[in-house]
Formats: C-alpha cells, structure tokens, sequence
C-alpha cells in the first residue's frame, strides 16, 4: 500500500491539500472491491468519493471490518519465525494504518511525524542518557505505527536493531528471542548514535549565493488588534494592517482600506474564478495602499528584511498565520514582496 498524491479539494474558496492511497471495502452483498481513501490536511478522511469522515470515523470502519488494509482474499501472511532475525516490517494493522492516517495529516500540516519525534528523542537521548530519556525514547519509538518500526534510524543494514537493544534493559532478550542484552552492547549503540547524530543532525546547511549576511532578524507580528476608541494616533505597525483605513484607488474605483477593496471586488466576480485571481487582486490592494501612502510605506521599510507574520482572527487562514494551527500567511508573505519592490528604487 503507497501513499501518492498531491490531491485537493477546495473549501470556501480555499484548497485543502491531501494523498491518498487504496484500500479494500468489504461488503457481503458484492464481492470485495478496491477503493481510494483520500486524506486532507484539515483532517477530513474522504471515503467513497462522497462520504467524509474523520479519524473516529475510519476508526470505526475499520473496526467493524468495512474497511481492510489488505486484500482480504490475499493468502495470509506467513508468520516469522524470530523477530530479531527477521528482515522484514511488521504486517499492516487496522490500529497501525490508523496511527499511519494520522502520521499523513501532521505531514500536510508541516507538523513532525512519530518517526520524526523519534529522531528528536534520539538527539534528546545523546545529550541526557539518562534513565529518564530513555524511558522517553522508548515511549517515542513505540508511537510509531508498527509496520514502519523498522527504519526510523535511516539505516537499510541495522535497521532499527540497535534501538531495539538499546530499548531492552540489560540482562533482557531483545525482542523476546534475540541476544541478550550487555552494558556493553549499550554502549556500542551509543558510539552507533553518535555517528547517526552527525551525519543527520550536524550536516552543514547549504550556503547560496543569494543568502543575506548577518543574523537573521526577528519575525514582524502584526496582531489583530481591536481598537474600541478608535485607531491610534501615534502611528505604528497597525498601520499596516487590511483594515486600517487607508484609502486607495484601485480597479477604477476608489476603497476606503485594502480591506473594503478585497471585499468589493470579491462581489464583481463570478463563477469560479475568484479563487484563480484573488491572490492577485490582494497584491493590486496593497501596492495601491503603500505607492499611495508614502507614510505608510515608510512604516512597511522600517521593518528590514524580517519576516512578516499577519496574525489575527478576522482573515481566512489563506491570509493569516495561524501559528499551529496552520496558516498560509499570504498577506505577510504579499507585504514582504510589496516591501522589496519598495526598496528597489533606492538600490540603484
């Protein structure tokens, strides 16, 4: 079972990235048949092309045997003989194929998978060996859906065996039936780590040509602040806000804020091509707002080459950076651009 994608679906205007991969309805009306179970950033678990669910949904398709994992008139897998020796995954379960679903959203979400998680503990662990971190790795490592604990380290040869070793309290068998464990072999798999820890965590950053010298500045907030008494006087970050009012020419019309600009042209389009061009339409909006309000632009330059964060609650997660929770920050990332092509002039 492969996962593929990119897919989509569009939400409110707003796409939604997923993959999918196949899976097996069972049904004793018609014979087992092969289906897509697609899976969306925001959650949704898509079953039958129509019916949405959720991971407690999937959770119960799979538990009544609706769902299969594999074919289900497959032959049985044959059963190994030693885990320690054996050279092969674990089969996919219903409980680690819903583990895996949930490993996807976090993925689409830019968020750390278990096996990810697991990499940190590792590092976690090389820093503090202590009984403590252990007890954390191996709770790190056991997150990880079965059928995929077998390179969580990266390594085709070892596999996941000095884990495994390192995992089992000394005196113990690994796995039930494999060596049994030694300070000694702990240690090895601590000079093993070691090495794994530089060739993942200390490989050198790729230097470009076109990377800017010195330290990186402090991202820029603009937080979406009310303000009951009306905006301001001493002008500030606020100002550069979609809401601030700034009146602006644009489209041959004149809009009392980019704001009231965005919303007024949204209602002259029809069908579905808001979606194609309104990125560009938010551009138009505030190159108008900051060639038209020198004052204002000033405000934009004075915050250098840091990255803007247009926060809030008001916008889309299109527009805003959601933080945790996900984001697209489009108009942060459209005032860093509009803030560049200010500053060209002057670099001449």
């Amino acid at each position: 079972m492969e996962w593929r994608g990119p897919t989509y679906r569009m939400v409110d205007g707003e796409r939604v990235d997923g993959v999918w991969c196949h899976v097996w309805r069972q049904d004793p009306l018609i014979a087992t048949h092969v289906h897509d179970l697609v899976v969306y950033a925001d959650g949704a678990i898509e079953w039958e092309r129509s019916e949405l669910t959720d991971l407690a949904g999937l959770e119960r398709r799979l538990a009544k045997g609706v769902i299969a994992v594999r074919n289900p008139e497959d032959p049985p897998l044959p059963e190994q003989s030693s885990d320690w020796l054996s050279r092969s995954s674990e089969p996919r379960t219903p409980e680690s194929f819903l583990l895996e679903v949930a490993d996807r959203i976090e993925e689409l979400n830019g968020r750390p998978t278990t096996v990810q998680r697991c990499r940190e503990a590792i590092r976690r662990y090389r820093q503090q060996p202590t009984e403590l971190s252990r007890e954390a790795l191996r709770e790190a490592y056991l997150a990880i859906p079965a059928h995929r604990r077998i390179y969580a380290l990266g390594d085709m040869d070892r596999q996941d065996r000095p884990l495994r070793i390192l995992l089992t309290d000394v005196g113990e068998a690994v796995d039930g039936n494999g060596p049994v464990v030694t300070e000694e072999m702990h240690r090895s798999v601590l000079e093993y780590l070691a090495e794994f820890d530089r060739g993942v965590t200390q490989r050198p950053e790729p230097v470009y040509a076109d990377d800017p010298t010195g330290a990186v500045p402090a991202p820029v907030v603009l937080p979406g602040t009310v303000y009951p008494r009306g905006w301001p006087e001493k002008p500030g970050l606020f100002m550069l806000r979609n809401n601030y009012p700034a009146e602006i020419r644009f489209a041959g019309r004149v809009h009392p804020s980019v704001h009231d600009g965005y919303l007024a042209l949204a209602e002259t389009y029809q069908g579905d091509d808001w979606p194609d061009v309104r990125l560009a339409v938010m551009a138009g909006l505030l190159r108008a707002k900051f060639t038209q309000h020198p004052d204002l632009a000033e405000i934009l330059l004075a915050t250098g080459g840091a990255m803007i964060s247009y926060a809030g609650h008001e916008e889309s997660p299109y527009w805003r950076d959601a933080g945790s929770r996900g984001g697209r920050n489009w108009v942060g990332r459209l005032l860093e651009l509009v803030r560049s092509e200010l500053s060209w002039p002057t670099a001449g």
